[in-house]
């Protein structure tokens, strides 16, 4: 099993396809290694709901998603609904989840 910290430490590694997605089993250990709840879909993708004061402070926290998503090499779906954003990751070349979309969440939970 992963560490939570050694989430901190890793990097996104690109993924081209010919991989299997992270198995249900796999899925709920990597969540463990999370301080905060991110939901599981189908195994599929991972999904967090975030709430600010403003419109203003929604669109600080994308940016900083943004810049740590570029870093990484991984980028997520993002949504905002006036004071609400909603991510979810998912890595598209598999269809399903691995340790990247992981890493990134640890990385979003950390910085914002």
């Amino acid at each position: 099993m992963v560490e939570t910290d050694s989430l901190l430490d890793r990097k996104c590694v690109p993924c081209e396809g010919g991989e299997a997605p992270l198995t249900p089993t796999e899925v709920k250990e990597y969540q463990q290694q999370l301080i905060t709840e991110w939901e599981v879909e189908d195994n599929r993708r991972i999904k967090r709901e975030f709430e600010f004061n403003s419109f203003a402070d929604a669109m600080v926290f994308v940016n900083d998603v943004a810049a740590i998503a570029e870093r990484e090499g991984h980028h997520p779906d993002m949504y905002i609904y006036f004071k609400k954003v909603v991510i979810e990751l998912t890595t598209h070349a598999i269809n399903g989840l691995s340790e990247n979309d992981f890493i990134l969440a640890r990385k979003i939970e950390v910085c914002c």
